[in-house]
């Protein structure tokens, strides 16, 4: 995997790039909806929020879009925070 942090360790409100997606770690459902969200290397992710519990799921913005992920599931994608 690319170097960076993995998108659970992302802190709030700041703004990265997706390095790299370890898709071998997914489920093949999760790996499909992800896709469909538009998780891929090189996009541009912003982590929003962490769940009150366990900080768990985490809402991300991808593109436009606000996605809700389990933070098992933002393990197995690196990311590389963008310089402020």
């Amino acid at each position: 995997m690319t170097g960076g942090t993995s998108l659970d360790s992302l802190a709030t409100g700041v703004r990265a790039r997706i390095g790299a997606i370890d898709w071998a770690a997914l489920d093949t459902a999760c790996a499909a909806r992800l896709r469909d969200f538009g998780f891929d290397e090189g996009v541009a992710i912003e982590s929003l929020h962490a769940g009150p519990f366990g900080r768990d799921p985490l809402a991300v913005r991808v593109g436009r879009m606000t996605v809700a992920i389990r933070r098992v599931h933002a393990r197995a994608i690196r990311v590389v925070p963008e310089a402020a």
